[in-house]
């Protein structure tokens, strides 16, 4: 399924941060399923709306599980706590950048994020003595 790309800015920044918020739902609720309407009423969106971010998401890699009929709707098997993963420094750079399009206070995990990425890729060794004020 093919989406347009919004070339308007504005319009992309929020579907990223509804995405997001999506996202946290999924996985705050997790493992329950969450019909489009909870979906759509919780990011003040329609439902079809929610279906087209879900099938965005989805065609991205993002496993979220699609359950029809009665006590379906949509889902995402969530971990408590995420294992450690390494990232090169381009990676790091590349989701910093992206933190930076959503806004790096858009929500306490974004601002989070974007600390421990920065922390990551800034090296904070001493200054050398001859730098430093008491050398």
């Amino acid at each position: 399924m093919a989406f347009s790309k919004s070339t308007d800015p504005h319009l992309t920044l929020r579907r990223i941060e509804r995405q997001h918020a999506v996202i946290e739902c999924l996985r705050a609720r997790s493992p329950e399923f969450t019909t489009a309407r909870a979906l759509a009423d919780t990011v003040r969106v329609t439902p079809r709306t929610v279906e087209r971010d879900i099938a965005r998401m989805r065609e991205a890699g993002i496993p979220v599980e699609v359950r029809n009929g009665p006590g379906g709707g949509y889902a995402i098997d969530a971990r408590r706590h995420v294992d450690p993963i390494t990232l090169t420094p381009g990676e790091a750079a590349a989701l910093i950048v992206s933190l930076v399009a959503l806004g790096p206070t858009a929500t306490d995990a974004a601002g989070s994020a974007m600390a421990k990425l920065v922390d990551s890729l800034i090296h904070t060794a001493p200054p050398p003595r001859h730098l430093s004020r008491h050398a």
